[in-house]
């Protein structure tokens, strides 16, 4: 009985380390990367310029619960879902 659960132990364990190993490089960091996002568009506020997932440079005018009301010229105004937020535009000082 001992040998025969010493080998499904052994039979199991390079499917722990895998996991252990996939966990580590691709989910872990997958998950950080979501929080850190998540925590970018929650600190976005009014007058901030931001990218949109389609390439748009945009300003915020106004903070809505689900969507930000931007600017992208002076004629333009749209509503652009937080689920579209690609990222916080920093302009480069020339």
């Amino acid at each position: 009985m001992d040998s025969n659960m010493s080998s499904i132990i052994g039979s199991l364990l390079p499917l722990i380390v895998l996991f252990a190993i996939f966990y580590f490089v691709m989910i872990r960091p997958q998950i950080k990367q979501q929080k850190a996002h998540k925590e970018m568009v929650a600190s976005l506020k009014k007058g901030d310029k931001i990218i949109s997932n389609g390439g748009f440079i945009c300003e915020i005018l106004k903070v809505e619960d689900n969507f930000f009301s931007v600017k992208l010229n002076d004629e333009t105004q749209v509503r652009l879902s937080k689920d579209f937020i690609f990222n916080k535009y920093e302009e480069e000082n020339k």
